[in-house]
């Protein structure tokens, strides 16, 4: 086949994937039942947050559920929209309206598409567990302030910043009690944080969604509800696009699309690791989210992506196959058709109820508590990630906290390396004298780098320009794993400022692709011509000695160890 041929064969489903789905029907049946029991509410919610309404949150449900479904690269992944991608829509949203978002949503998939081609899923596997942990938390705080209007039963209040959107709200609370809404809002709350460690197989968001509603028909409460949905889904159109805004929009779409390949392949991953047997791919798991994202916005749903709890559900229930994510569309779409009025009758607040305590559950405390523990800067990174997530977009969060991870990790790298002092018995030629080995070891030092010799190389090297009463320093370079220009440069200087005090150095060990680097920053050009670079530490050894018996700091006798006698001209005897 055509290598273009393969590519595009390799992202589209295979028999395997339809042998799959008819392996156990009955199980991935009640799984996708389940899940969508649970994803109503949230879709619902998610759809109302992100500013375009809860019949958007139900399309996106059902039509990038389906696809990403079908393209996807996992068999237990279930998508749709989420908190953490509500969080990036809402600014799009105040700034340029729906068709913004339905457009951006576009955009991401056709970035999703050309990710997947370029094989960029491999690169995942390389986000840090604490850049993940404080993303994760700060999700689930921005969730969590997003929610605080409607529970509270207050009108949104203008703004971007979330935590300031919050604190509006509740000034607005305190000015005119809503208790109702307030009521509402924790009881479900409450009743699915509770429930959940009681009857942890029960799905009581739908359960309390569906009791506050009844009480709420039959007592005639004043809330706020869902209001009208569409009785089915709306017929594909592109009519929201605008070819004029699509450069103003592109730095949001790659916002999108960065935050839908993150947190799919997260989502993926966690379910790989609840799964038996099971290994999604990323490539084409990107590839299905960017479909879905292509297609959602047609209909006029939000961006998806894979949803890490709606997978978890799906998976705890025993799904086995992509089947169980179908079945979780299908029956959603079927809500969309049949049951829109009573959808419309739930109150804000109770959906706000259920956001809340998804927020809460987002968040494992013991996960967090390990990490701050593990080492200092994967406390920080946690910490600047989860509070970038709040005051910044998500996708810079990521960012800020990739880069800080990637520092620290640097700095520990580098300050790993160490200067020792290594003695010279095992590497003397011929046959010395006690005596003989202490005169040596008085003139005569070698030091072994153990290492990176990277920009932190100055904490050691500044030690080694201080060595003081020999003659000769012997550099062992065999042990340094990596060096770069700053180590390099740390490295020349040591050996001037030795040589400006008289002291002779010579290296050796250096590894070949070392030679580069100290050739081109001239560390070692002086040393070469001067004879002063040795394969291994016993030259260096045999070319020092002779160096002090020609100065004249050692001297030598006529014995058999002497570099003038004729059975052996390698020892010496010094004294």
């Amino acid at each position: 086949m055509s290598p273009v041929w393969q590519l595009v064969r390799s992202l589209l489903p295979g028999r395997e994937d339809l042998a799959a789905m008819v392996r156990q029907p009955r199980r991935d049946l009640v799984a996708g039942v389940t899940v969508a029991i649970v994803a109503l509410p949230l879709a619902l919610g998610f759809g109302i947050s992100s500013g375009l309404g809860a019949a958007a949150g139900l399309t996106t449900a059902v039509v990038a559920g389906a696809v990403a479904a079908a393209f996807g690269g996992s068999g237990l992944q279930v998508s749709g929209p989420t908190g953490a991608m509500t969080v990036v829509l809402v600014p799009i949203m105040h700034a340029h309206g729906a068709s913004g978002v339905l457009t951006v949503g576009l955009m991401a998939g056709l970035i999703l598409v050309g990710l997947a081609i370029a094989k960029a899923g491999r690169y995942m596997a390389f986000v840090p567990a604490s850049v993940v942990e404080g993303f994760t938390l700060g999700i689930a705080c921005v969730i969590g302030l997003q929610q605080v209007p409607a529970a509270l039963g207050v009108a949104a209040p203008h703004g971007d910043q979330v935590a300031v959107v919050a604190a509006r709200a509740v000034a607005a609370f305190a000015a005119h009690p809503h208790w109702v809404a307030a009521a509402i809002a924790i009881g479900v709350a409450v009743i699915i944080l509770v429930g959940a460690r009681i009857r942890p197989t029960v799905p009581l968001s739908v359960v309390a969604v569906v009791a506050v509603t009844l009480i709420a028909e039959v007592a005639g409460l004043d809330v706020a509800r869902i209001g009208s949905l569409p009785d089915g889904l709306a017929a594909p159109s592109l009519s929201f696009v605008d070819l004029s805004a699509l450069g103003s929009l592109a730095g949001a779409a790659v916002a999108v699309a960065a935050l839908a390949a993150l947190e799919s392949l997260l989502s993926a991953a966690v379910a790989d690791g609840m799964g038996v047997n099971h290994r999604h791919d990323p490539d084409r798991e990107l590839f299905g989210q960017g479909l879905a994202n292509l297609a959602a916005p047609l209909f006029g749903g939000v961006p998806a992506t894979g949803a890490i709890a709606r997978t978890a559900v799906n998976v705890r229930s025993g799904a086995g196959s992509r089947l169980a994510a179908l079945v979780h569309a299908v029956l959603l779409a079927a809500i969309v058709y049949t049951a829109a009025p009573l959808v419309a009758r739930i109150p804000l607040a109770a959906l706000a109820g259920v956001l809340l305590a998804t927020a809460i559950r987002m968040v494992e405390v013991g996960s967090i508590r390990a990490m701050t523990r593990a080492t200092r800067s994967d406390a920080v990174v946690l910490a600047l990630t989860a509070v970038a997530t709040l005051a910044l977009d998500l996708v810079k969060a990521v960012l800020l906290g990739l880069v800080a991870a990637g520092a620290l990790a640097l700095r520990a790298v580098a300050r790993s390396a160490r200067l020792r002092k290594m003695p010279l018995h095992p590497d003397l030629p011929g046959d010395h004298t006690v005596e003989e080995r202490a005169l040596l070891d008085e003139h005569i030092v070698a030091y072994r780098i153990d290492g990176p010799l990277l920009f932190a190389a100055h904490r050691f090297l500044l030690e080694l320009s201080e060595v003081a009463h020999v003659s000769v320093v012997i550099l062992r370079m065999s042990a340094v794993s990596a060096i770069d220009a700053s180590g390099a440069l740390v490295l020349k200087d040591a050996i001037e400022k030795l040589q400006r005090r008289g002291i002779t150095v010579l290296m050796s060990g250096i590894r070949a692709g070392h030679h580069r680097t100290l050739d081109a920053l001239e560390v070692i050009h002086d040393l070469n011509a001067a004879g002063r670079v040795f394969a291994s530490t016993p030259e260096a050894i045999r070319a020092a000695r002779s160096h002090l018996h020609h100065t004249g700091v050692l001297q030598t006798t006529g014995t058999s160890d002497s570099p003038t006698s004729p059975t052996n001209p390698d020892t010496h005897q010094a004294r």
